[in-house]
């Protein structure tokens, strides 16, 4: 089973005198440059003396208490388990609890490595992962405390329906405890800190156990509705030795056909959207994968009906003649059959909630109107956690996954589209053309409000961000929608599934800049850049995370949308003021990002990740982000710091 690395001739300690050498004579030709707007601030890599002097009593061999391994590490057989799986990736910060595991994985396994600097980012950089992959990142997290720490992005991911694959260390056994931390770090129930939202979760108490359970959670994990699932890892299981030739199998992996929708209901489906004069389709997180986008845009041009895309996936494309995102609720009200696909909110795509003194819901369609879900979400809820939003009545309910359901529903509806049918189905198609077209030419009219203003539009900003990277292969993530008035779906040629990998989920902010890392790292090997218009809120929670690009050296392009404020809390807070009469000149305190402002381009120099900014005039915007995009092509992580309006 062993598979170490070590070549001969070459010692750890030789590797790292030799590192250190060259460090140190790279310091004086890599000094930093002078920070000025729209140059690059500093080398993307600083460079300097940082290498340990070695220590002797740590490498001269191992020390008399601690006896040599007898046999085959248990934790290397765990790595085989997980590279079984196809796992190629992890994401973690370092914790005593899994030690074992992670010494095999970083001498035993063929795995790349992530170093996070807080569980939070670890997490979400599996999540990002996942959208773009379309499969787990394996993250590890250190006892009570770093699954503490790690809980708001197991939180996102459940709600976006994402599969993360986690497994936190504990020690199970009271006299293995050690020192107070340890005791501190472990716990009885380790998964009952997020159990309401993960999937799946065991405590495998023997290797063999571990073999199967890891195996089950990650199948879980992969089924529609796909969800975090969790290992808890017992720290004496890692430990231990296998005896010569004792090693347990390693349980197969079945391949997964996800659940399509029942024939019977797709084709009620189908004679309720033929029979309709004002179909609607509403997509929401029915596409993972190209596949998921080309059957959209089949079914559409079957059916000649309007496409909503509402914005947690990349669902349809941006240019298509037929998609009506913009105009969705004209449409919706209009609608005599409303179809939703994979929606995460259907009351809330077909009611308005009033938010006045006293909060009262709206309905949005006419009373007769049929409505028909398709959605794996049907198949699997939890009750604690209120992510399942309020209960909407459908007509047809098809519990299924829908990217898997739609070719069975496009061909339910060629059977019983006849010529007649079919012709005035195109010339419905031709006016939904039209609209189309005059709803792209207004949003570009749109864009030009404010273009030379300074703090610089969010228009102006998402133009010139597409104009930069748009003959690349690109991939924006990042939340776009309410933060940036949903520019890049109005501006930008949107046509793959990777091209908007969509929301948070759990709207839970500290979500983007790791979760575009994580993006990042599955799109690095297909050479695309990956673009996250970050949030200024948002990189505070989760900073280290450009450290973690840097090191990684992710081709990522971070657009810092600097409003200098959680402006979302600003409008909520000046919206109550207003009801009460108060005036507005206050409701800045305890929101606002100033006194004294951030310089996002100089912490990013600090971290080692290449800047530009502050920038705050618009001319300089687009040169800044032309440079940048070079820097980035060469496989470096690079950030712009853009002074924006609001929203």
């Amino acid at each position: 089973m062993s598979r170490g690395k070590k070549e001969p001739g070459l010692s750890r300690r030789g590797l790292l005198r030799g590192a250190g050498v060259a460090s140190a004579s790279m310091v004086a030709p890599l000094a930093a440059s002078a920070q000025t707007p729209g140059q690059p601030d500093g080398p993307p890599r600083p460079v300097g003396p940082v290498t340990p002097a070695p220590n002797p009593r740590m490498e001269s061999g191992t020390p008399p208490e601690m006896p040599i391994l007898q046999g085959t590490a248990s934790s290397d057989y765990m790595v085989d388990v997980i590279e079984s799986l196809g796992i190629t990736q992890i994401a973690a910060n370092p914790g005593t609890s899994f030690r074992g595991l992670h010494e095999s994985m970083v001498n035993y396994s063929t795995l790349e490595w992530h170093t996070c600097t807080h569980e939070e980012a670890s997490v979400a950089m599996a999540h990002g992962y996942a959208k773009i992959e379309g499969k787990p990142m394996l993250v590890l997290a250190h006892g009570t405390v770093g699954l503490q720490h790690a809980s708001m992005a197991i939180y996102n991911a459940w709600c976006d329906r994402v599969p993360v694959y986690i497994m936190a260390g504990n020690t199970v056994d009271a006299p293995k405890r050690g020192s107070n931390a340890v005791w501190a770090h472990s716990v009885q129930d380790a998964a009952g800190l997020v159990r309401d939202f993960v999937k799946w979760d065991d405590a495998p108490a023997s290797l063999e156990h571990f073999g199967e359970s890891a195996v089950r959670a990650y199948k879980i994990a992969m089924t529609p509705p796909m969800a975090p699932t969790l290992i808890i890892l017992d720290s004496e299981l890692q430990d231990q030795p296998i005896a010569s030739g004792k090693a347990p199998a390693i349980p197969k992996l079945s391949r997964l056909a996800p659940v399509s929708g029942d024939p019977n209901g797709l084709a009620e489906a189908a004679k309720m959207l033929v029979g309709a004069q004002n179909p609607v389709i509403l997509a929401d997180r029915n596409t993972r994968t190209q596949a998921g986008i080309d059957r959209l845009v089949e079914l559409a041009e079957t059916l000649h009906a309007p496409i909503c895309d509402m914005g947690s996936r990349m669902n349809f494309p941006t240019r298509h003649k037929y998609n009506m995102s913009e105009r969705a609720r004209g449409l919706i009200a209009q609608a005599d059959v409303v179809l939703g696909l994979e929606l995460l909110d259907f009351y809330g795509a077909t009611h308005t909630f009033h938010d006045n003194i006293e909060s009262w819901t709206g309905s949005n369609i006419k009373k007769d109107a049929k409505i028909v879900s398709i959605s794996s979400a049907e198949l699997f809820n939890h009750a604690n956690y209120q992510d399942f939003m309020r209960y909407q009545p459908f007509d047809l309910s098809i519990p299924a996954d829908a990217e898997a359901s739609l070719p069975y529903l496009t061909d339910a509806l060629r059977k019983i589209i006849d010529p007649a049918t079919k012709s005035k189905f195109e010339a419905r198609g031709a006016k939904i053309a039209e609209d189309h077209a005059a709803a792209l030419a207004g949003a570009r009219a749109d864009a030009l409000y404010g273009w030379d203003a300074s703090p610089i539009a969010t228009s102006r900003l998402c133009a010139e961000v597409y104009e930069a990277i748009r003959q690349e292969d690109w991939s924006l993530a990042s939340t776009t929608g309410n933060f940036v008035s949903a520019w890049p779906q109005r501006l930008w040629d949107m046509s793959k599934h990777y091209h908007n990998t969509g929301a948070a989920g759990g709207s839970g902010i500290g979500y983007c800049a790791p979760a575009a890392a994580g993006a990042a790292a599955a799109n690095k090997k297909h050479g695309r850049i990956t673009v996250s218009i970050n949030p200024d809120g948002d990189l505070m929670y989760s900073p280290g995370v450009l450290w973690t690009a840097a090191s990684s050296r992710l081709p990522i392009l971070y657009v810092m949308h600097n409003n200098r404020a959680y402006h979302q809390e600003i409008m909520g807070v000046q919206r109550m003021a207003n009801r009460r009469q108060r005036g507005i000149d206050r409701t800045h305190i305890g929101i606002a990002l100033r006194d004294p402002f951030i310089d996002y381009a100089t912490m990013a120099k600090g971290l080692g990740v290449a800047s530009f900014g502050p920038i705050t005039d618009p001319k300089e915007l687009g040169p800044a982000l032309k440079k940048a995009v070079e820097i980035v092509k060469k496989g470096e992580p690079c950030l712009v710091d853009v002074v924006t309006q609001g929203r």
